[in-house]
């Protein structure tokens, strides 16, 4: 499944859960009303909200899953719900928040090999030998998350904005010293993750030795949609939680760079066995792989620049996760652009 959090164009009062079915947005809720008359299956709860649905466990996803059966033969774009409410939307319909507006936390590892060699290069340093021993992470701000179509904020005092190209999982049920072979059990999806970074500001907080901190805090995106597990599962590897998928970077329509999931060192059964011990991870939290292999401009451009100024476009894309893709603006970031 392919899950989503929207609004419509004409009614943007309150986001609806929502999920990507051949291209249309379906409203669940909807869908729910529409399948009880026309095909008489009968009312079980549903989540109103993407973190309501995780919290309810596998009862609620199958649920969903049968009501997205039932669409069988069916044009979503075509039927109506409770007080005639469209069932499905065409994409450019709707305004995508983040999929999961509201995370319970997020974690940011540093876990793909070539990203980690570039960045020591830079400071004409080699990877240290503790990256090898353990996968290692940051706390980032949950509470200022961004879904395709919005535009970031040009971070306060920085000249040098960037870009980083992540694939990010959400926890799925609650889980404390996870094995690396138990950890697909914990997820509940996958979504393109953009830890926006300014990276004058992360230079003088890594000098000071305790960071990053604001130089990240200000912006990060995920989307357009979360996908489970088995929407990926052709693609799968020999490790948890790692497919061979492409991942591409584009600025102003411009492909940057690219690269490739499987290159990942640690998987993210290694990450999540990681985050989880001694403590408890619990639904809706989020945890970042770090950044590909030169899937940023600081390594693209050796550390030097030049960086994103206002009005750039950035759309990072993942096989099978879509294109999340945002614009960057100058001072408060806002919802959503117009274009």
């Amino acid at each position: 499944m392919k899950y989503l959090t929207f609004a419509s164009k004409q009614d943007m009062r309150d986001p609806c859960l929502g999920a990507l079915i051949n291209e249309t947005i379906v409203d669940l809720a909807e869908l729910r009303t529409w399948a009880q008359g026309a095909r008489f299956i009968p009312s079980e709860d549903l989540p109103e909200s993407m973190i309501g649905l995780i919290f309810a466990g596998s009862e609620a996803w199958d649920y969903v899953s049968k009501l997205v059966r039932a669409l069988e033969g069916e044009d979503p774009l075509s039927l109506k719900g409770a007080h005639r409410k469209p069932v499905g939307y065409p994409m450019e319909e709707v305004i995508l928040y983040p999929p999961l507006p509201n995370p319970e936390s997020l974690r940011d590892f540093f876990a793909f090999e070539g990203h980690v060699r570039n960045v020591y290069a830079i400071r004409g340093k080699e990877i240290p030998a503790e990256w090898y021993e353990f996968p290692t992470f940051y706390y980032s701000n949950p509470h200022a998350m961004y879904g395709s179509g919005s535009i970031i904020p040009y971070p306060q005092n920085s000249q040098a904005m960037d870009f980083e190209l992540e694939v990010a999982c959400v926890i799925g049920k609650a889980g404390r010293d996870i094995s690396p072979e138990q950890a697909l059990e914990y997820i509940f999806g996958f979504t393109i993750f953009n830890d926006w970074s300014a990276r004058d500001l992360q230079r003088k907080e890594m000098r000071v030795g305790l960071g990053p901190t604001k130089s990240k805090d200000f912006a990060s995106s995920i989307g357009p949609w979360i996908a489970t597990p088995d929407e990926l599962e052709k693609n799968s590897t020999d490790r948890p939680g790692v497919y061979d998928l492409e991942m591409r970077a584009r600025l102003n329509g411009e492909e940057k760079t690219r690269g490739n999931w499987q290159d990942i060192h640690y998987s993210f059964g290694d990450l999540i066995a990681h985050a989880s011990r001694d403590v408890f991870l619990v639904p809706g939290d989020i945890i970042g792989s770090g950044t590909v292999g030169n899937g940023s401009l600081l390594e693209i451009t050796n550390g030097d620049g030049p960086w994103l100024k206002p009005g750039d476009r950035v759309e990072l894309e993942i096989d099978g996760l879509g294109v999340l893709s945002n614009q960057v603006g100058a001072g408060t970031g806002h919802f959503r652009d117009d274009t």
